[in-house]
């Protein structure tokens, strides 16, 4: 088996990814692994922007005390004061790299700052309505001119290769990838891993995310012996297009921040019902519900959401993005409302790791949405997920520094591994096709927006059993990708129903019919580990 050797091997290729590769490249050789084409992440669909403190009538107090809220009790404050208060740093990263936000029209010299669902004043810098992909080029433009740095596509991490693998927390000393256009195995050796492989949308069968949002990270973490913490907690974004032919398209929460209103069916608004004060500007959680109420009520396919009241060249030229796409399917959102539905959107739990971006294990870091850092709590804020990423990736590199003075003179750790088996799946694809679809369906209908112990417990057995299906029947290592993200999706989805069936209450997007409200002293993590 062929075996390559790096000094740092970052799994990912979002904001997370890159921008840690750029932070410590001077470091030693840095290997980049991405699944897909590299540009195919979260980042690039990113539409709203970036929170950040600016304005005059604007307080770190006042953004703590935002995220606070939306967190619904549960955000670490210590966590959340660190992303704040060093937010506006970050913000210089990405300028110093290139990254060219919107300059108020009125006022050159100064951002223009957009509104967000939760956010008491103007704090979100974008960029038109495309911020995430434009940070996304930019930082892979810088990374492709990195001497230090390799970025290899089409790499899936089959496992992460430790010193010893039986006791718990051990070191990682490398990582099993499969070569999905050579079709082989590779071993890559190295001294400091960091997962930076985003959220875990796909485990659903309505997602706001990229195909490439299978939750490999949790689960590579998961098996080495990671505390996996609040997995219960999947954001549901409110609107997302509703079309027969619209894959994954959401549309940003910016249009509320700048006036637009939702309507049901009968073509009312209903958001006073819910949140008299915010209405349309609540939190996401609570919009979410709002909009699966009124759905179930009425027995709509769907709300819509209207922004139509605004003149028609500020929409083209706030909402490009938007308009271009939706003008596609037949819908001038300059005239017409937009029909939207809630999908599923972020995890607000993960990995778990300190202040620093580290795991359990200390030379494996966790930085992105596949990370629980106690930033979100319950529930996430609008536009907090990319400058988390760029936190904890600075948060990292910090730590990287220190520790690497111990680590770059060791050699590389030669693994025990024997060569595995290699399987090719031939008539078996529709048996692996039938079980994304069954774990999907099943997630969305009995561990989504509004949940029952019941149905819990239904879809917990209904997992268990594929599971257990898959090890008997596709044990081992296919050069196939869909073989290979259904393990690591079915491994999430377990995780996700077991950390709901812990949350005996409701708070933040985690909603259990069986025990409607918050209890006062029930704010704590749920933890999940795997026993060896």
């Amino acid at each position: 088996m062929e075996i390559l050797k790096t000094d740092i091997l970052i799994i990912g290729s979002g904001i997370a990814g890159l921008s840690l590769a750029l932070k410590i490249k001077d470091l030693g050789e840095i290997t980049i692994l991405t699944k897909k084409r590299a540009f195919e992440t979260a980042t690039s669909l990113a539409q709203g922007g970036i929170a950040c403190v600016m304005g005059e009538d604007d307080s770190f107090d006042l953004h703590i005390q935002d995220t606070l809220i939306a967190g619904d009790g549960l955000c670490k404050r210590e966590t959340v004061e660190l992303v704040v208060k060093t937010a506006s740093e970050r913000i210089r990263d990405l300028i110093n790299w290139g990254v060219e936000f919107d300059r108020d029209p009125e006022n050159p010299n100064r951002f223009h700052l957009t509104l967000e669902g939760g956010h008491s004043r103007r704090r979100i810098l974008h960029v038109g309505d495309y911020t995430g992909r434009v940070i996304e080029n930019t930082l892979l433009k810088k990374v492709l001119e990195a001497e230090n740095i390799i970025l290899l596509e089409n790499f899936f991490v089959v496992r992460l290769i430790t010193e010893n693998f039986l006791k718990k927390f051990p070191r990682v000393i490398g990582a099993l990838a499969l070569d999905l256009i050579q079709l082989k195995p590779v071993i890559f050796l190295t001294k400091i891993i960091a997962l930076c492989t985003g959220g875990a949308g796909k485990v659903y069968l309505y997602t706001s995310n990229p195909d490439t949002s299978t939750g490999d990270g949790i689960a590579l973490a998961y098996q080495v012996g990671c505390r996996i913490a609040n997995m219960e907690f999947i954001q549901f974004h409110p609107t997302c297009l509703y079309h027969p032919k619209a894959k994954n398209f959401l549309i940003s929460e910016a249009l509320r921040g700048e006036g637009a209103i939702l309507l049901n069916a009968e073509g009312k608004r209903f958001m006073h019902k819910y949140d008299p004060q915010k209405k349309e500007l609540s939190s996401r959680d609570i919009v979410t519900r709002a909009i699966d109420m009124e759905i179930k009520k009425t027995g709509a396919e769907c709300v819509y959401l209207d922004i139509s009241h605004l003149p028609s060249d500020y929409i083209k030229k706030r909402f490009p993005y938007i308009y271009e796409i939706c003008l596609k399917y037949g819908i001038d959102i300059t005239s017409q409302p937009i029909p939207v539905v809630p999908a599923a959107h972020y995890l607000c739990g993960g990995i778990y790791t300190n202040l620093w971006g580290q795991t359990d294990i200390p030379n494996l870091f966790a930085i992105g949405e596949c990370a629980y850092t106690g930033l979100h709590g319950g529930n996430r804020l609008a536009s907090n997920s990319l400058l988390e990423a760029l936190c904890f990736s600075h948060q990292a590199s910090l730590k990287i520094r220190k520790i690497w003075d111990t680590l770059k003179d060791q050699p590389f750790k030669e693994p025990t591994l024997k060569d595995p088996p290699i399987k090719e799946i031939k008539e078996e694809k529709v048996f692996i096709s039938h079980n994304w679809d069954l774990i999907r369906k099943i997630m969305w209908d009995f561990v989504g927006i509004v949940r029952s112990l019941k149905m819990l417990n239904f879809a917990k057995k209904r997992i268990e059993f594929i599971r257990k299906e898959i090890e008997e029947n596709w044990s081992g290592i296919y050069l196939d990708l869909d073989t290979m993200e259904l393990k690591k999706i079915t491994i999430v989805a377990e995780l996700i129903i077991r950390s709901a069936l812990q949350r005996l209450e409701s708070r933040g997007a985690h909603y259990l019919i069986d025990f409607p409200n918050k209890k006062k002293e029930y704010e704590k993590e749920t933890v999940i580990f795997k026993n060896f």
